[in-house]
Parts: C-alpha cells; sequence; structure tokens
C-alpha cells in the first residue's frame, strides 16, 4: 500500500491504479497499458487495452520492427456487478528480421 505524504499529490491516480489493478488479471497492466473504459448500451462494460511495445524476453530489441497494431480482439471475462465484461485488447505486431547480423 502507498501513502500519500506530500498534501499536493492527489490520491485519486493512486487510487484508480489500484481499483483497476483489483479488476483486471493480474499482471495484465505489465504488458498492456488502459486506454478507455466505456459502458455500452446493452450495460457491458468494455474495457480497452492497448499492448506495450516491449520485445519479448529472449530477443534483442534490434532485431525487431514494429508494425503497429493488429485488429482488436474482444476477450469475455467474469462480470462485474452484474455486468458482463470484455476485454478489448489491441495486441502489438512486431516482426522479428531475419539474420541481420550475419
Amino acid at each position: 500500500m502507498r501513502f500519500i505524504t506530500d498534501p499536493n499529490e492527489s490520491i485519486l491516480p493512486t487510487a484508480h491504479e489500484t481499483l483497476i489493478r483489483l479488476i483486471l488479471p493480474e499482471g495484465i497492466l505489465d504488458y498492456f497499458e488502459l486506454t478507455n473504459v466505456a459502458a455500452a448500451e446493452s450495460g457491458q462494460l468494455n474495457i480497452y487495452l492497448e499492448e506495450k511495445n516491449l520485445p519479448p524476453a529472449g530477443y534483442d530489441a534490434r532485431q525487431l520492427e514494429s508494425k503497429g497494431f493488429l485488429p482488436e480482439t474482444a476477450i469475455q471475462d467474469f462480470p462485474i456487478r452484474g455486468h458482463k465484461v470484455a476485454l478489448c485488447i489491441k495486441p502489438f505486431f512486431l516482426f522479428r528480421l531475419a539474420n541481420i547480423y550475419a
């Protein structure tokens, strides 16, 4: 738990981050950034996440080329307070450059 010691610092960002980390699957914010949350007319809660541009373990970043985002995918998650939840994930596409150091 983090305590606010500076009277000029807002507790709101810390409270939001704590709440988000409790709601989302454990560890997901290590690899994805929360971009939006929206309630659909049907009452479904849509949580939008974009993958961070991080090289996979075991790869040198110089061996990879960024190609942008792939199409968004919606994954049904556990309901929150009776509302259906969809994690709308936009994965990042990295292309491995073949033998660039050969």
